[in-house]
């Protein structure tokens, strides 16, 4: 037996192996997987993924409107009737068996806006505070 037929003994019928040869299909099936694999990688590039921590709330600065709207709402949840409702003015006024609460909706000179609740004759003590906290919950905080 001579080296070159030795070779091709192991090899499958119809095939010849020579050393340093490539077969064309072997280069075909190769670039093809290759073209494949980022084709299906390509779509992703464009899917971004942002990472925020949880429990982290991302506020944008309120608006005038927003913050108005959310003082009133706040004060109707607790039940007072709101008997002012002045946009022009910043001034939400309501009230409740001889309880008054006013709040004061202005904006700075710097686009932020202040929201003041005032109550100089209430009855309930945690009043403003649970008026506070509603105004918070509808403005997302």
């Amino acid at each position: 037996m001579t080296p070159s037929s030795k070779r091709q003994s192991h090899a499958p019928r119809g095939y010849v192996i020579r050393a340093g040869s490539v077969k064309r299909e072997d280069v075909i099936f190769k670039r093809l997987v290759l073209v494949s694999v980022c084709a299906l990688l390509l779509p992703l590039t464009g899917c971004p993924y942002y990472a925020v921590p949880a429990g982290t709330v991302v506020t944008t600065p309120a608006s005038f409107d927003r913050s108005f709207s959310a003082a009133a709402g706040a004060i109707s949840d607790e039940g007072l009737a709101i008997t002012v409702q002045d946009p022009a003015s910043g001034t939400v006024v309501g009230g409740l068996n001889g309880s008054t609460v006013t709040a004061s909706v202005r904006q700075q000179a710097d686009g932020s806006v202040v929201v003041q609740f005032n109550s100089p004759n209430a009855r309930d003590p945690t009043l403003l505070d649970r008026i506070s906290r509603g105004y918070d919950r509808r403005m997302g905080r």
